[in-house]
């Protein structure tokens, strides 16, 4: 039985992905492989909706959020760090690390972090950037990017945002909505093996960027566009060519899906997700408003183990879940729906989750999952 990986990511890699990975190795100072990086950050640069340049790294997405500090802030900068969960927690680390004077503000977790909060903030204290997570995979939280965005308008501080997991998956406008330095990663919402990040920055950002005094060298994203702006479009240093090669046919997967198509198909997976967990008796985290589109987290039922949980899906039925991460570790488990996943792979998914829990000896309808997973579905003419 084929497994069905069902995690905030890495996420399914479809086999066209997989089989363009396999290519054999090129001379990454080719004109073969500079064509293959044009076309990959024309993709990725539609995705952000920027004009601005993408700056590609060969790294997963915690290396591209700390390019985003050091590339824009210097030591005793003021930083208001927002968190509704462990991803904004480490954003807010990494900035500390390097040394910003953090003001550090977390939500409850399972909420998201309303605009009214920034707003207020900004309004009691000057800050030279803003940090934001756009969609918090520990809790399921998808906060209002937009709203944010609108929130810190007319003001000169950066607003940088961490869209690991949202972009490909859920609307960003960076140049429409004022978006500063946004950074996502390629085993996400992309479908494709870990090993590439991007950043983009704007003007405002890019005027920063010259002026911020936090150690760089290899996230220094102006030796990025320097060496991608040569002749032969290239790296200063040694991408992750095979990865390059996946992104390439990734992207085309998603330009014939269409990015709206994607990003409602995303969407409609979420409804089907917390109708069909609900329906099992369980609850998500993350209440309606909040509701990521890409990840669920969902409360265990008392005296179910998540990692007894999470192994007999596994084992039993070739479908893998998450457990929970910083204080949610023990409480809950967390499906992924991101990237290359359908509507029969949630059925599948509703199918093992209800008959384990009743095996487990929870009190449940084990096909009750299922069935409000495929009214959603049903709902919106997609089964």
């Amino acid at each position: 039985m084929d497994e069905l990986l069902l995690i905030p990511g890495p996420t399914p890699v479809p086999a066209p992905v997989r089989e363009a990975g396999s290519r054999p190795m090129t001379n990454h100072r080719s004109e073969a492989f500079a064509r293959v990086l044009r076309t990959v950050l024309q993709g990725v640069q539609e995705l952000y909706r920027t004009r601005q340049p993408v700056v590609p790294y060969a790294s997963s997405g915690t290396g591209v959020l700390e390019a985003a500090v050091v590339n824009t802030l210097s030591p005793g900068d003021r930083v208001l760090a927002l968190s509704c969960g462990a991803f904004g927690n480490r954003f807010s680390r990494i900035a500390r690390a390097y040394g910003a004077e953090i003001t550090h503000v977390e939500v409850e977790w399972g909420t998201g972090i309303p605009p009214e909060l920034l707003e207020d903030h900004l309004k009691r204290a000057d800050y030279r950037a803003v940090l934001v997570t756009h969609n918090e995979t520990s809790t399921g939280v998808q906060n209002d990017l937009e709203g944010l965005a609108r929130a810190r308008a007319d003001r000169p501080t950066l607003l940088l945002v961490d869209a690991v997991s949202s972009l490909g998956a859920i609307p960003v406008d960076m140049d429409g909505w004022g978006l500063d330095v946004v950074v996502t990663a390629s085993q996400k919402a992309l479908g494709c093996p870990p090993g590439v990040s991007f950043l983009a920055a704007s003007e405002q950002a890019w005027e920063a960027y010259r002026q911020a005094r936090m150690p760089r060298y290899y996230w220094d994203m102006g030796l990025v566009v320097e060496a991608l702006r040569q002749p032969l479009a290239q790296t200063p240093f040694t991408p992750a060519v095979s990865v390059f090669y996946s992104l390439e046919a990734s992207l085309e997967l998603l330009r014939r899906e269409g990015y709206e198509a994607a990003c409602q198909r995303h969407r409609l997976l979420s409804e089907a997700v917390r109708a069909g967990v609900r329906a099992l008796g369980l609850r998500p985290v993350a209440a309606e408003r909040w509701a990521s589109w890409t990840v669920t987290a969902v409360w265990l039922p008392e005296g179910v183990s998540a990692d007894a949980l999470t192994a007999r899906v596994r084992e039993r039925y070739g479908v893998v879940l998450a457990g929970g991460q910083g204080k949610l570790e023990g409480k809950v488990f967390r499906i992924g729906h991101l990237g290359y996943v359908w509507p029969q792979d949630i059925l599948r998914c509703m199918e093992a989750l209800g008959s384990v829990l009743q095996e487990m000896g929870v009190s449940v309808d084990a096909r009750a999952g299922v069935e409000a997973a495929q009214q959603v579905f049903e709902a919106r003419a997609v089964v």
